[in-house]
């Protein structure tokens, strides 16, 4: 007799079969090294044809939960969250001692990381970009995106938008690699004296382009994370558009309990 999917939701029924598996691997029913079951264990448990379990299993290894071992079968992998420390992770000793937020967090985790440079140059400022710049819209600001991995599997994209007038200067922050301490040590190295980083987050699900670059199942669940960049000045010299694999992080924050 077949397992029921999903209490009999609506939609392809290896969409259904492979949500319910990557939800068995999130919530650790399936843990970490362990094999997925054999095609033949899934067909009796879910009474439906191999071709079937064959189409799930292909979303499955879409999500990055899982690889493929050749004559083995599918075996879950071990990917320890990345910690956030909001207090940690823009200290100014990090910046000097050349490592950038997202490489000083990755090394607390004990994992490897990754940054793929997707695009760097000019830009019109979109609205909600503008807004946060204190610029006009459409206003010519550099823009950097990135895609960041972490242990050879994508867990983060961020697009900075800086104002023109800022980096036209400095032309490090041009560059596929602006030098240790990444583009906040360049920006500090110039003048501008960081005071404070102002964050946003909101979890949502994933659209389907978003879930494709994330290597996610549709629809699975995000870190939407905006930060605002701001010098002694009360300038905001940079927003940083981040989303997240939820799965992936695990966001830790130190708040003063003093005026």
């Amino acid at each position: 007799m077949g397992t029921s999917v999903e209490g009999g939701k609506s939609g392809p029924e290896y969409v259904r079969i492979a949500n319910e598996i990557v939800q068995q691997i999130r919530a650790g029913v399936i843990e970490p090294g362990q094999m997925v079951p054999s095609e033949s264990v899934l067909v009796e448990r879910y009474g439906v044809s191999g071709g079937t379990v064959r189409r799930a299993m292909t979303e499955v290894r879409a999500s990055g939960l899982v690889e493929t071992r050749h004559g083995k079968g599918s075996i879950v992998k071990n990917r320890p969250p990345v910690r956030h420390r909001s207090s940690d992770r823009f200290r100014r000793s990090h910046r000097q001692g050349g490592k950038a937020a997202y490489l000083a967090e990755s090394a607390q985790s004990g994992a490897t990381a990754k940054v793929s440079v997707l695009y760097i140059g000019p830009m019109e400022a979109p609205a909600d970009i503008a807004e946060r710049l204190a610029v006009p819209v459409g206003t010519q600001v550099l823009a950097r995106r990135r895609l960041y991995f972490r242990n050879g599997t994508p867990v983060e994209t961020a697009s900075s938008y800086l104002p023109w007038d800022v980096v036209k200067d400095i032309p490090e922050l041009f560059a596929e690699n602006p030098g240790g301490g990444g583009i906040y040590a360049r920006l500090e190295d110039h003048g501008h004296e960081f005071a404070e980083f102002v964050e946003t987050l909101q979890a949502r699900p994933a659209s389907k382009s978003e879930a494709s670059e994330l290597a996610l199942n549709p629809s699975a669940p995000v870190v939407h994370l905006v930060r605002e960049a701001r010098t002694t000045a009360g300038v905001v010299v940079e927003v940083c558009d981040t989303l997240m694999a939820a799965d992936q992080f695990v966001f830790e924050y130190r708040i003063p309990a003093a005026d």
